[in-house]
């Protein structure tokens, strides 16, 4: 199942509302790099309000996204993280020190807008 993928002017939108299995994880880490290049993104916001649990490939196969995303000049906010995979990404030993977080989607809009501009 692939995860749909919205531009909003400079921006891609993504809010991640299937159960993520690793096909589903690489899909979706391919499909938002040929996006980004595709369209000149300037920023990334990726919804997680309705993920529930992660485990360690998912979460890996995320912080790479937003490392990857970076490396093509795309800005990077996640939003809607829940606290069970906030658990997760930390026992993991997930980095995402360099992320920006936000509560939900609109905090995250106006968050990259404010980097991108700043």
């Amino acid at each position: 199942m692939r995860i749909p993928i919205l531009k909003l002017h400079e921006y891609l939108l993504i809010t991640i509302q299937v159960e993520m299995d690793d096909q589903t994880a690489l899909q979706f880490q391919e499909d938002l790099l040929n996006k980004i290049h595709d369209t000149g993104a300037k920023g990334v916001v990726i919804d997680l309000t309705s993920v529930d649990m992660i485990d360690s490939f998912i979460a890996k196969v995320l912080g790479d996204v937003v490392r990857m995303s970076k490396l093509m000049g795309a800005q990077v906010v996640l939003t809607g993280i829940q606290p069970a995979v906030a658990i997760t990404l930390i026992d993991l030993g997930i980095s995402m020190r360099e992320v920006s977080t936000a509560l939900d989607l609109e905090q995250g809009l106006d968050k990259l807008r404010l980097e991108l501009e700043g």
